[in-house]
């Protein structure tokens, strides 16, 4: 059954109907539009209820600077209640010595990473942003390029993977401080045994950046980082379909710098309603329903990629081995933002991203939030049929738009009570 967008519906926006109902409509709104249209942006997917019922608890309205047992506002029993499962259930998810789950962002999160192990001036070594690093590995934009003296590493432009002489060059030649290993558009599993063995060679520290395949690992569908990194950096959101956040994950003998670099250093209050929400997201991703499903998104994306190759698009890598896929739509005779704009009409919401080639921006899309919904590799190979179609002829976006809006009809992301 479709969604019922009312104001009685399944995300219980009543209460704001009769309050504010233009920021009710806005709500129902954005409800509307993820519920009629592909979710294909990588970085995104939908929580469950019940990560929704944490993030608007009542723990909304707590105070709760500094951690568990050592608060510095009264009345926070309860929620050191809630931030211990959290850290429990992290640690056992992923195998670390110690989670830090109060990061309010990805990019938090790494911030975190840098205060913790760097000082202003260090050079650190990172993928470079034209070949998929995030803006946080050097961006001149960002507090990373401003504070610290970053060198970019790359892919081979002719196979799209990870140049690993390239990394052992530059760290043989800049001796980083540290080394960052991750990637926003990198479709293949990341060698964290070969990062770390080129930063021990150099005495450097390896921060992973995992926020895109931490949820893959969750589940057993992606090589785990914790046992080669000394900080894992994360996003609760993507794959691991938790509330929009940030955690660390690191071995005892950093606990305590990560946590200090956390708080106070770059952050103030905890947000105790979002680490509750990542509580829920964590126990959910404990169970064998959430392994099958982080191998289904795999497997949905392999055949969206196979699927999309066939119809004649270029593939970054030649295919996945991730959530996520990166292609260059020019052999159908458009550009990168072209081809966004296009599907964006037929009903298929997507990001642009940086390619190996110089100058050349491509596609990237995910399969993480249309697996949530129930679409198994049937549907993705439709989905890639109506893809090439849409960019092939834009005249033909409203027939594909119209069996967009059927599929996510029948796979509804929150089905009416």
């Amino acid at each position: 059954m479709p969604v019922a967008h009312t104001l009685e519906g399944p995300l219980s926006v009543d209460v704001l109907g009769r309050q504010d109902p233009e920021l009710a409509e806005i709500l129902l709104g954005e409800l509307a539009r993820q519920s009629t249209t592909l979710q294909l942006i990588a970085a995104e997917n939908f929580t469950s209820p019940a990560v929704l019922a944490a993030l608007g608890s009542p723990l909304a309205n707590k105070y709760a600077e500094g951690y568990p047992g050592a608060r510095h506002h009264g009345g926070c029993e309860i929620v050191d209640v809630a931030e211990r499962i959290a850290v429990e259930r992290a640690k056992a998810l992923f195998g670390a010595d110690h989670a830090n789950v109060q990061s309010h962002s990805g990019s938090s999160a790494v911030l975190a990473a840098y205060a913790a192990l760097l000082r202003p001036g260090d050079t650190v070594l990172a993928m470079g942003l034209p070949h998929g690093g995030h803006l946080t590995h050097g961006s001149p934009a960002n507090f990373s390029g401003r504070w610290f003296d970053f060198v970019g590493y790359g892919v081979d432009p002719e196979s799209g993977l990870i140049d690993h002489e390239q990394v052992r060059t530059l760290a043989r030649t800049h001796r980083p401080k540290a080394i960052v290993c991750g990637s926003i558009s990198y479709p293949r599993h990341i060698d964290y045994a070969a990062f770390r063995e080129v930063a021990d060679e150099v005495g450097a520290y390896l921060i992973a950046d995992a926020a895109h395949p931490i949820g893959l690992v969750a589940g057993g569908a992606a090589p785990s980082p914790v046992p080669y990194a000394d900080v894992v950096c994360a996003t609760t959101h993507k794959v691991l379909r938790g509330p929009r956040g940030g955690m660390l994950l690191c071995g005892s003998e950093l606990a305590e710098r990560v946590d200090r670099a956390v708080f106070p250093f770059t952050q103030g209050g905890a947000q105790m309603h979002t680490i509750a929400a990542k509580a829920v997201a964590f126990g959910e991703a404990a169970t064998p329903a959430f392994t099958a499903y982080a191998h289904q998104v795999v497997a949905n994306a392999r055949v969206l990629a196979q699927g999309l190759a066939a119809e004649g698009l270029a593939v970054t890598t030649g295919g996945t081995d991730t959530h996520l896929l990166t292609v260059d739509p020019a052999p159908l005779g458009v550009d990168g933002r072209t081809a966004r704009g296009r599907l964006a009409a037929a009903g298929m919401v997507l990001d642009t991203c940086a390619l190996p080639h110089p100058d050349v921006r491509g596609l990237r899309l995910g399969t993480a939030a249309l697996t949530t919904q129930g679409m198994g590799e049937a549907e993705t190979a439709r989905i890639a049929v109506l893809f090439a179609t849409a960019l092939r002829d834009e005249s033909a976006g409203r027939g594909v738009r119209e069996e967009v809006r059927d599929l996510t009809g029948r796979f509804p992301p929150y089905p009416a009570q």
